[in-house]
C-alpha cells in the first residue's frame, strides 16, 4: 500500500501544472473511491427513501469535484469565476435523510483531495470513514428504543389469556401494554402491546401461533424500521 501511494504522489504536478496523465489518474481514482462510497451507501442503507439516481450521483459528484479542483489549480481568478458560475445553479432537490447529506459531504471532500493530487489523504480518509460507517451500521449505534413494533390482539370473552401470555413470552423479550378497548360482551376486547422481539425474523411464526389459540379473533403485528423512531 505504501509503495502504491508513493507512486501516486510521484505524479503530483508542481505549481498547478497538470499533465494529461495526472488528470486521467485523478479522475480514475475519484471514480474508484466514488464507487466504493456508493456501494457502501447501498449496503448500509435502510428505509424507504432509497434513490438510484442519488447513488449514481455520489460517483459522478466525486469525479466532478476532482475535475473542478484541477481546473482551479492555483489560479484565484478561476476559483472566483467557478464560484460565480456555481452560484447561478439552483438545486431544488431536498435530501430527506441527514445520512444522505453526510455522504454528499464525503464525496465533496474526497473529490477535493483527489483533485489537488493529495492521493494519500483521499485513500486513507475514504478507508477510515467507511470503516466507521460499517461499524455504526453493524452495531446499530444510536438505537434507543427497546421495542420493535406494535402487536394488536382481539380476544373473545371465551378466550383464555394464559396460553396467550406463554406464547408472547416465548417470542418477545419485552412487552408493554399500550391500550385496551372493550368492544362488548360478544366481541370481547382488543389490546395493543408494544413488543420487543427476540428474533425479528420470527414475527410471522408468532402470529401463526397466536392465531391457533382458542378465543383469539384477530392478531396483527406492525414492525418498525430499525433506523426510524417509534
Amino acid at each position: 500500500m505504501g509503495d502504491m501511494i508513493h507512486a501516486l504522489e510521484a505524479t503530483s504536478p508542481m505549481f498547478g501544472e497538470y499533465s494529461p496523465a495526472s488528470i486521467l489518474l485523478s479522475l480514475l481514482l475519484a471514480f474508484v473511491l466514488g464507487q466504493i462510497m456508493a456501494w457502501t451507501y447501498v449496503w448500509t442503507h435502510s428505509g424507504l427513501s432509497y434513490s438510484r439516481s442519488y447513488t449514481q450521483s455520489l460517483v459522478i459528484m466525486t469525479m466532478v469535484v476532482a475535475l473542478v479542483m484541477v481546473v482551479i489549480g492555483n489560479n484565484i481568478v478561476t476559483a472566483f469565476g467557478l464560484l460565480g458560475a456555481l452560484a447561478l445553479i439552483r438545486f431544488r432537490n431536498v435530501l430527506k435523510d441527514t445520512r444522505d447529506t453526510v455522504f454528499v459531504f464525503m464525496t465533496l471532500v474526497i473529490g477535493m483531495a483527489v483533485g489537488t493530487q493529495r492521493f494519500m489523504i483521499a485513500i486513507i480518509g475514504t478507508v477510515a470513514l467507511l470503516a466507521v460507517i460499517f461499524y455504526l451500521n453493524y452495531t446499530s449505534f444510536g438505537t434507543i428504543s427497546r421495542f420493535d413494533g406494535y402487536l394488536t390482539l382481539r380476544l373473545s370473552t371465551s378466550g383464555t389469556r394464559d396460553e396467550f401470555s406463554q406464547q408472547l413470552n416465548r417470542f418477545c423479550r419485552v412487552i408493554k401494554k399500550v391500550s385496551t378497548r372493550q368492544s362488548g360482551d360478544e366481541e370481547g376486547s382488543e389490546t395493543v402491546y408494544q413488543v420487543g422481539l427476540r428474533d425479528r425474523d420470527r414475527g410471522e411464526e408468532m402470529i401463526e401461533r397466536l392465531r391457533q389459540i382458542e378465543g383469539v379473533v384477530h392478531v396483527s403485528l406492525v414492525v418498525r424500521d430499525e433506523l426510524s423512531e417509534l
